[in-house]
């Protein structure tokens, strides 16, 4: 069994957590995930020109980057990461060219080596899929796709496509961190979604609180939370560790007991 399907075979809908990499103390704050219940983590690579993401992410970004932040840094991160945690998925999310400079099977090869689970690049759609996923799923790592409030019908069948892991359900057309869809508008793709796919469906973008995460958490399998953890680090730098696992335990128990109060 893969890490991704331990991880959705549990009783309960996972907390997917996502932090930037080399964005304060990256190490201690994963380790805070992990220990506060985060089921899957998601380690941002730094960017120039992060598109799909609001303002902390951005924020994010720079800081991490203005400290000199490498993408063999994120490998080594990973790498010490898996060591300490052999268990907990962990993706890399980012964009195109970090991922392709190189050449997609150099980028496969360093996610093998370093344990990385999966990979979500934000700017390769599935119709470009030849840039990046034969290499990673040749070398047995998830690529997991974005399906978003306009993949129809007619596209979905191509997002679906050569994916794995699970399926990333972008809730909002438009950036990370600033508005909410409509708790109905979320009932209705994902039940539209784990119609056409035995992926697990995992709900991401404004999701900030964990009564907001619970009632996602009520029809999804996973809820995936960002901004409002790079607000933390933002605000408390290299001490956010513990800040970290405390709000991760507040999301983690409102995730976890979801299905749970549901029913």
């Amino acid at each position: 069994m893969t890490r991704f399907a331990a991880a959705f075979a549990k009783p309960h809908p996972a907390l997917v957590a996502f932090i930037t990499g080399g964005d304060g103390d990256t190490a201690a704050n994963l380790d805070a995930l992990v220990a506060g219940g985060a089921d899957v983590i998601e380690l941002g690579m730094p960017f120039t020109d992060p598109m799909a993401d609001g303002p902390a992410i951005q924020a994010a970004n720079l800081r991490s980057l203005a400290k000199g932040t490498t993408t063999a840094d994120l490998f080594a991160i990973a790498a010490a990461f898996r060591e300490r945690h052999p268990d907990t998925p962990l993706v890399l999310m980012g964009y195109a060219n970090p991922m392709t400079i190189r050449g997609g099977d150099w980028f496969a090869a360093e996610c093998v080596n370093a344990g990385v689970d999966g990979i979500i690049c934000v700017d390769i759609p599935a119709e470009e899929d030849p840039e990046l996923g034969p290499s990673l799923r040749a070398a047995g790592v998830d690529l997991i796709r974005l399906a978003t409030p306009t993949t129809d019908t007619a596209r979905l069948p191509a997002v679906l496509e050569g994916a794995g892991g699970f399926l990333y359900y972008v809730s909002v057309a438009g950036i990370t961190g600033q508005q909410q869809a409509a708790q109905a508008s979320i009932d209705e793709a994902v039940a539209r979604l784990k119609a056409a796919t035995d992926l697990p469906v995992a709900v991401g973008f404004g999701v900030r609180t964990p009564a907001q995460a619970a009632q996602i958490a009520k029809v999804a399998d996973g809820v995936v939370v960002g901004s409002a953890f790079i607000d933390i680090i933002a605000e408390h730098g290299d001490a956010a560790a513990p800040h970290v696992e405390t709000f991760t335990r507040t999301l983690a128990d409102a995730i976890h007991g979801a299905k749970e109060i549901a029913a």
